[in-house]
């Protein structure tokens, strides 16, 4: 098979035409319906990505009681709201090792129930030391979700519907910063020394239910493979899968990726220590990478690192700050209009979820980063307009609210989702985890440096010439990747700049097949019944 090739070669970058039996499966003629087990499995894997977005959410509100209780100045208030972002790179660092070791689904229950200590103690702190200690805690858990939910997702899913399901730990972040907004609101009216620890205790909710809901779903099919439980991850693949004939083929990948014969079918077999947990993943991506890991990490790296240095994360935390600086000086306005952008952030993420797998990842992404920067340069505008204006001016208010929300729906609709849909489908299956690990580490230092000097260098910086930078990254450096399986979408890396030769290849390849077979519709099984060239 053309997969088992180009892992047997790490410096190929260009499969010859494949001879596989998949060739021989009659493409449906229209989409397959959604296998609603798979989808059911990436709901309750999702939510733990609730985590982050309602503790993003909820301190943006519960910072403005905190530092009047505590008096906390400027540079207090920002390490509290961002220092939990890299209290999380402890949580994902670790994460990838403890889902190889203990499975995906377990280290979903330790990340909620991590978590779940951290709002008691921030719910009770005392002082601000207390309460760094109870960031500290929290973090770690949202780190542990982070990683996680999206590695899981894209491993139970099937290719047709992976950008669909893989999209919804966005979806749930959204939905977390929006019931966050609602909690601020909710709460604003008790007495300032209880209204912020009801809203920062009450995320306790969401991290029981997740740790209890978490236990109803399966193990992930090629982490059982990795362990050699083949009767285990065949059951589960049969149950994830559009048909059986793509539960055998999803499964035959998997051995191979895992270095397992194809002719071993037993229920159970011994795998060696090494590939089963993990070992020696660190020296294979970081110091001895092929050419095709080598871009693999870069984009991975790359989209996460875009996607917090775009500042969407200070415009969560800090919204009310913004519209402050726009002329809204209600606090029950601030809270209002901060729901506002929550809700914005929940409806638009739809966009992508229902669009990534019919239009590909590339166009979407594209399409997002330059609704930012377009946003984001009128947003600009407005508020030196309204610094430099003797009077109110109620039409450039209503602008920046405008562009405040233009530049969240914009993410939301891309950015925001794609870069876990993307990380959590390039690496290969050994380096998965760690993988993941690295991209959300990132992801989370990147937010942590934006979030924590948001307020002291806003008045110098301006976030949408690192939007245009990030847009031409994407162009440059990032494949298509819609309706590849996770396994046989590495021969499109390689090259940073020389993909798309790989991709044209590919694509004259799939012609030749569909004239060889008389244009009878013969296709690969994974690209969601039918070939969509223009993506590739």
């Amino acid at each position: 098979m053309a997969v088992q090739k180009a892992m047997a070669d790490p410096n190929l970058n260009v499969v010859p035409p494949r001879k596989s039996p998949v060739e021989d499966v009659e493409a449906p003629k229209k989409r397959p319906p959604r296998n609603k087990y798979a989808l059911a499995c990436a709901i309750l894997a999702s939510m733990t990505s609730i985590l982050l977005g309602y503790d993003c959410g909820v301190m943006s509100g519960a910072a403005i009681y905190i530092r009047k209780e505590f008096h906390l100045n400027d540079v207090e208030v920002e390490v509290l709201v961002g220092i939990i972002n890299l209290y999380s790179l402890l949580g994902s660092a670790v994460a990838g090792r403890t889902s190889d070791w203990v499975g995906r689904r377990y280290t979903m229950v330790i990340a909620g129930a991590i978590f779940f200590v951290g709002a008691i103690l921030m719910g009770f702190a005392t002082n601000y030391a207390f309460l760094m200690f109870g960031r500290f805690v929290a973090g770690i858990g949202v780190g542990y979700a982070l990683m996680i939910a999206p590695v899981y997702t894209a491993e139970v899913s099937p290719a047709s519907a992976r950008g669909f399901l893989t999209s919804f730990p966005e979806v749930f972040i959204n939905s977390g910063v929006l019931l966050g907004y609602v909690s601020n609101y909710a709460f604003s009216k008790l007495p300032t020394s209880l209204g912020w620890r009801f809203m920062l205790g009450i995320g306790v909710i969401p991290s029981v239910l997740l740790a209890v809901g978490v236990l109803a779903m399966p193990e992930s099919p090629r982490w059982l493979v990795m362990q050699g439980r083949l009767g285990d991850a065949k059951r589960v693949l049969q149950r994830t899968s559009d048909s059986s004939e793509e539960a055998d083929l999803r499964l035959a990948e998997i051995k191979a990726a895992a270095g397992i014969p194809d002719t071993c079918n037993d229920e159970v077999v011994i795998v060696t220590r090494q590939k089963s947990h993990g070992e020696g993943v660190w020296r294979e991506l970081l110091l001895h990478p092929t050419p095709a890991v080598r871009h693999v990490l870069i984009a991975a790296v790359g989209i996460h690192f875009f996607q917090q240095a775009s500042g969407i994360d200070a415009a969560v935390l800090y919204s009310p700050r913004i519209f402050e600086k726009a002329g809204v000086t209600s606090s029950d306005h601030k809270l209002l209009a901060t729901i506002a952008v929550g809700f914005c952030k929940t409806i638009f993420i739809l966009v992508s979820t229902f669009f990534l797998d019919r239009v590909g990842r590339r166009p979407l992404l594209l399409a997002s980063v330059a609704g930012m920067i377009l946003s984001l340069t009128i947003l600009g505008c407005g508020l030196t307009i309204i610094d430099h204006s003797s009077e109110k001016l109620m039409w450039a208010i209503g602008l920046c609210i405008a562009m405040t929300l233009t530049f969240v729906a914009s993410f939301s609709m891309g950015l925001g989702p794609i870069a876990w849909v993307y990380s959590s489908e390039i690496f290969p299956l050994r380096l998965r985890a760690q993988g993941g690990s690295i991209a959300a580490g990132v992801n989370r230092a990147t937010s942590g440096l934006i979030t924590m000097t948001f307020l002291s260098l806003s008045k110098g910086i301006t976030i949408g010439a690192v939007a245009a930078v990030a847009w031409a990254f994407f162009f440059t450096v990032l494949p298509e990747t819609q309706g590849q399986t996770l396994e046989d979408m590495q021969v499109l890396f390689g090259s940073l700049t020389g993909w798309r030769s790989v991709a044209r290849k590919l694509k004259m390849e799939a012609v030749e097949v569909g004239k060889s077979d008389g244009g009878k519709g013969h296709v690969q099984l994974a690209t969601n019944g039918h070939t969509d060239l223009k993506q590739i």
